[in-house]
């Protein structure tokens, strides 16, 4: 399982006193150089906290990982990649600085394309917002992409902004969860058990897709 998030505009001031180091954070050697290139004087030297504790818009705060047990965050740290838009991509427990810059898909796609390719996830679900979703492009067949509507007074319609928030708890059941899915189906399985959910089967040029239906 690979659970994809996007970054958050709202982040935490770390307290730290430690600086970044590039070569500690997740695909280090291969996406160095880019990193170089991005991160400024001003943040190289700034004080950095976990990537999971800096985000804490909408998702994060749904999430809640401070409360998750240690089984669960291991499991995060095993399962979770957040994309960033200077940094590529991040696990849970990589150290950055508190940051603002808009993601250009063509800083990453390239690097990230042979990376994340690699991983020998069978089931990716991906939780991005669509201003990152053009840095990686996962195989459609094997991808499901959570989307989120509202049922108010019989009719369905999309939700925005509120779909992090469920989209934070969805990642935080799947953490929890003692069984991590293999499947588009195992994973409706354990949605469902949540939210009133449908599952949609991946098309030619469309991934598999997880509507989340919350009643209002």
């Amino acid at each position: 399982m690979l659970i994809l998030l996007p970054p958050s505009e709202g982040k935490k001031e770390p307290t730290s006193k430690s600086a970044i180091n590039l070569k500690k954070l997740v695909f280090a050697l291969p996406l160095l150089s880019i990193r170089e290139r991005l991160l400024t004087k001003a943040l190289a030297n700034a004080p950095t906290a976990p990537a999971i504790d800096v985000y804490s818009g909408v998702l994060y705060q749904a999430l809640d990982w401070s409360s998750l047990s240690a089984a669960a965050k291991t499991r995060g740290e095993k399962s979770v990649l957040i994309v960033s838009a200077i940094f590529g991509v991040l696990s849970p427990k990589d150290r950055i600085p508190n940051y603002k810059a808009k993601i250009k898909s063509s800083d990453w796609k390239p690097a990230l394309k042979p990376l994340l390719d690699a991983l020998a996830a069978d089931l990716i679900i991906d939780c991005r917002s669509s201003t990152y979703v053009g840095v990686w492009q996962p195989e459609l067949a094997k991808t499901v992409a959570v989307r989120v509507f509202k049922k108010e007074k019989g009719k369905i319609s999309v939700i925005t902004h509120l779909s992090k928030k469920y989209r934070g708890e969805l990642t935080r059941l799947l953490l929890k969860s003692g069984k991590s899915p293999r499947t588009p189906g195992e994973l409706f399985a354990l949605a469902s058990k949540e939210f009133d959910c449908k599952l949609h089967k991946a098309k030619a040029n469309e991934p598999w897709y997880l509507d989340l239906i919350i009643n209002f």
